[in-house]
């Protein structure tokens, strides 16, 4: 039922640490990964780590604002696996620039800044969406699985544009996940899971002391308002992903599943 074995996955951005991660984990259960990355240096050292354990992948680099690329990415995962059956939306992030602070008012944030990190976590779902979903929508079956985020449930504070181009990618989720039922085929699936907080190379030094190791403040208010008390581990999303690429969750879609400890459950009190 859990079964993900000879599916060909596509997975963007899957040269980070949540996504790649993703990626050894599927190809260890037996899927074929192609890996889409902007940063075909990184896309390369996770298809070598995925091969040498036995697995097959293959890297492909991609800027997922470039609707070309996306397009010559899809030819090659098709070229390489000769389908692809699922597609997953894991590229995005956050720029500095659209972070309020010391150094930076929420009235003087650039919106070139503010477009960028919009751009690159909602644009950057729905290029490939657009791409892969009409290979899928032509062979009438097929998943994609977008990354939206805690901070679509509860924004957190400083990061006013990544929270809210997460919370866009909520709801393009559903949105997509009827529109692909009701227009294609309702073999087709549209998922998101929201992580909630896992330390990557992009947030450690916010949440942790690059010095000692220690908890930040922001890192020590997150810790405490998860239930669990920790951070995520990366290898923890898998189990929840496999679930929403497999028979078990057939007749699943349109739904965000956080993935956070217990965070989005507690209102702190």
């Amino acid at each position: 039922m859990f079964d993900v074995k000879d599916k060909c996955i596509a997975i963007t951005g899957a040269g980070g640490v949540l996504c790649g991660q993703l990626a050894r984990s599927l190809a260890a259960n037996g899927a074929k990964i192609c890996i889409v990355d902007y940063d075909v240096m990184r896309a390369n050292e996770v298809c070598k780590e995925i091969e040498a354990a036995g697995g097959f992948a293959i890297p492909v680099e991609a800027d997922v604002l470039d609707k070309s690329q996306v397009q010559d990415a899809f030819s090659c995962a098709v070229e390489s696996m000769g389908r692809v059956d699922v597609l997953i939306n894991g590229a995005g992030g956050n720029k500095k620039e659209a972070t309020t602070g010391d150094d930076m008012s929420f009235f003087d944030m650039p919106a070139d800044a503010i477009r960028f990190v919009f751009d690159l976590n909602f644009i950057g779902t729905l290029l490939p969406s657009q791409v892969f979903g009409r290979h899928m929508a032509k062979r009438g079956e097929g998943i994609i699985l977008n990354v939206s985020s805690m901070n679509a449930f509860c924004p957190l504070t400083k990061i006013a544009a990544y929270s809210a181009a997460k919370a866009a990618v909520s709801n393009f989720t559903q949105w997509l996940a009827v529109h692909m039922c009701q227009n294609y085929s309702t073999e087709i699936r549209v998922n998101a899971i929201a992580p909630g907080f896992f330390l990557t190379e992009q947030n450690r030094f916010l949440l942790t002391d690059e010095a000692s190791g220690e908890l930040t403040p922001r890192g020590k208010t997150i810790v405490d308002h998860t239930p669990m008390g920790r951070f995520g581990n990366a290898d923890e999303l898998a189990g929840t992903v496999q679930w929403l690429l497999s028979d078990a969750s057939k007749f699943v879609t349109g739904i965000v599943v956080p993935v956070d400890g217990g965070f989005s459950a507690f209102s702190g009190v």
